[in-house]
C-alpha cells in the first residue's frame, strides 16, 4: 500500500469516473486503474462498484477511503514539518491562479523567484474560484492567488490592490473623456466574462453600486477569454472593463482601443493568497508573498483603497 493509491482512491471517489480522475490528477487512466487494482487485490476487497455510472464506492470503500484521507493529510503535515527546517527552500509547490490574473501577473515574478529558489519545483494551475478553493480544502494545490474575499475556514493574505480600468472603442463618445466615472457605466452595454469568473461578478457589482436598475439585459456578449472582450471593442462594439495589469503591456498605437482611468474613487479588486493551513509549507509561502509584492508595478505598491469591489 502506497500513499500514491491512496490518493488515487480519493481522487475517484470525489470526481465518480476514473477517466475523469486521472485527468484531473494528471495520469493516465490505465495507470490509475491499475494501481488501485493493486491496492484492491492487496487488502482483498474491492473499493469501487464498477457496475454503477457513476462508479461508487463498497460500504467497506467508504471507511477505506475516509482513513486515506486522514493518512494523506497526516503525511502533508510531516512533509511540511520537515521542510520548515531547512533554510534552503525546497519541494513541490502547487499554486492555484485565476485566469484574470495568471497570465498578466505570473511573468513579473516567475523568473525572479525560479532564479532565488532553484530547487523550488512549482506548479501553477489555472482555475475558476470556486473549483480553486474546492482544490485548497481537498489537499490538490498548496495555495491560490484569487481576487475575492473567502466564506470557508482559510488563511488569507493579502498582496494588493488592482483598479478596474474602462476600454473603449477610439469611435466611442467615451474617447475623448480624461477619466470615466462610474456613472458612465450605467448606460453602457458592457462586454463580460462567462458565468463563473469573479471578475465578472465584479464588474456587475461595480455597475450596480448606485443603480440597482442594471440587470443582465445590460450584457451583449460573454466571452472567457479577456483578450475576446479587448478585440471586439476594437471594433467599435462598446465598452468593456479591464483589470489594470491586462492593460500594462498594451499598446494602444496597434489597436483601435482606448484605456480610460476612473476618477476617484477609484474602483480596485484585492489579490490575496490564500491556503489551506497555518503552517503549511509557511517558508515558501511567504516567499511567493514577497516575490509578486516587489514584482509589481510602482504604482500598484502604493494603490489607495477607496472603493474595493469584492
Amino acid at each position: 500500500m502506497t500513499l500514491t493509491q491512496l490518493s488515487y482512491i480519493v481522487a475517484v471517489d470525489k470526481y465518480r469516473h476514473f477517466a475523469t480522475a486521472a485527468q484531473k490528477i494528471y495520469i493516465t487512466q490505465p495507470t490509475l486503474s491499475m494501481q488501485i487494482q493493486k491496492l484492491e487485490d492487496e487488502l482483498g476487497v474491492l473499493i469501487f462498484d464498477r457496475s454503477k455510472t457513476p462508479v461508487i464506492p463498497t460500504a467497506i470503500g467508504e471507511q477505506i477511503i475516509e482513513r486515506a484521507k486522514i493518512i494523506l493529510h497526516d503525511a502533508k503535515h510531516i512533509e511540511d514539518m520537515a521542510s520548515l527546517s531547512d533554510e534552503e527552500l525546497k519541494g513541490s509547490f502547487k499554486v492555484g491562479i485565476i485566469p484574470t490574473i495568471a497570465p498578466y501577473l505570473v511573468p513579473l515574478f516567475l523568473r525572479k523567484f525560479s532564479e532565488q529558489h532553484p530547487n523550488v519545483e512549482l506548479t501553477f494551475q489555472e482555475m475558476l474560484t470556486s473549483e480553486l478553493l474546492e482544490s485548497l480544502h481537498d489537499d490538490l494545490i498548496d495555495v491560490g492567488i484569487i481576487a475575492t474575499p473567502t466564506d470557508q475556514h482559510f488563511f488569507e493574505e493579502e498582496l494588493f490592490l488592482e483598479p478596474f480600468l474602462g476600454y473603449v472603442s477610439n469611435m466611442h463618445k467615451f474617447a475623448s473623456k480624461d477619466k470615466l466615472d462610474l456613472d458612465d457605466m450605467y448606460d453602457e452595454n458592457l462586454w463580460l466574462l462567462n458565468e463563473g469568473h469573479c471578475f465578472r461578478d465584479q464588474a456587475i457589482k461595480l455597475c450596480k453600486k448606485t443603480n440597482e436598475k442594471v440587470n443582465k439585459g445590460q450584457i451583449k456578449f460573454e466571452s472567457g477569454n479577456l483578450e475576446t472582450l479587448k478585440r471586439l471593442v476594437e471594433q467599435d462594439f462598446g465598452v468593456t472593463l479591464m483589470p489594470y495589469l491586462a492593460m500594462e503591456d498594451h499598446d494602444t498605437r496597434c489597436a483601435n482601443g482606448v484605456i480610460k482611468e476612473f476618477n476617484e474613487p477609484v474602483p480596485t479588486r484585492k489579490h490575496r493568497l490564500v491556503y489551506s493551513r497555518e503552517f503549511l509549507k509557511k517558508n515558501l509561502i511567504d516567499a511567493l508573498a514577497t516575490a509578486i509584492k516587489d514584482s509589481i508595478p510602482e504604482h500598484l505598491k502604493s494603490q489607495k483603497e477607496e472603493l474595493v469591489v469584492e
